[in-house]
C-alpha cells in the first residue's frame, strides 16, 4: 500500500547550510511517473520532557523565540548531539534547562512538527521522581522555570496560550495517561 504513495529520490542539491538547519531541493518522480521538486529543511533529532512534580504541576518554561518573535510557554527540550541518544538528550536538557534530574523517564512518543518540508522528529519524554541538580544553562539561552499544575497547563493549551507544538503534544498526552492511570 505505501508503494503506491512513494516519490522516487531523482536528485538532490544543498542550497543552504548553517550551524542549525541545511535546505536542500530534491527532484522526485511521483507513483505516476510525473516529476515534482520538494524543498526540504534538514533539522536534527530533537526531544521535549514533560517534567511532572509529585504535586501534579508540571514544569514550564517560558522562553523568548525570535523566529517568532515572541516569549513561547514551551517544555523543556533540546537537540540531540551527535552520539547521543535521545533519552541522554532528555535528562541533559532537563537538568540544564530547569535544574532537575528524573528519577524516571518514559518515552512517550516521536512525532514529525512539519513533515511537508522538515526533517525533525521530536521524541516526547514524560520525568517523574524529579530531584534537583545543579547544572550550569547554556551562556545564550534565558529561561525562566513556572510551575503550572497540569489541569490549568492543558486549558492554556485549549485557550491558545501554549502555541509550541511539542508542548501541545506532551501536556496533552501526559493528561491523558494521568487521566486513565498509567
Amino acid at each position: 500500500m505505501d508503494r503506491e504513495l512513494r516519490e522516487r529520490l531523482i536528485s538532490s542539491r544543498t542550497v543552504f547550510e548553517g550551524k542549525l538547519i541545511a535546505v536542500r531541493v530534491d527532484e522526485v518522480e511521483l507513483p505516476d511517473g510525473a516529476r515534482a521538486k520538494r524543498e526540504c529543511v534538514e533539522h536534527p533529532r530533537a526531544v521535549a520532557v514533560v517534567p511532572l512534580l509529585e504535586d501534579g504541576r508540571v514544569l514550564m518554561i517560558r522562553q523568548y523565540r525570535h523566529a517568532a518573535g515572541k516569549v513561547l510557554w514551551e517544555l523543556p527540550a533540546g537537540l540531540v548531539e551527535e552520539g547521543e541518544e535521545p533519552e541522554e538528550c532528555a535528562r541533559r536538557e532537563l537538568g540544564e534547562e530547569v535544574g532537575y534530574e528524573p528519577g524516571e523517564l518514559i518515552p512517550l512518543f516521536s512525532t514529525f512538527l512539519s513533515p511537508g518540508f522538515s526533517s525533525e522528529i521530536i521524541d516526547i519524554f514524560l520525568a517523574r521522581e524529579l530531584r534537583p541538580v545543579n547544572i550550569a544553562s547554556e551562556p545564550d539561552e534565558r529561561i525562566e522555570a513556572v510551575p503550572v499544575p497540569l489541569a490549568k497547563a492543558v486549558d492554556m493549551v485549549c485557550r491558545g496560550q501554549v502555541q509550541n507544538a511539542a508542548a501541545i503534544c506532551g501536556l496533552l498526552a501526559v493528561a491523558e495517561r494521568e487521566r486513565v492511570g498509567h
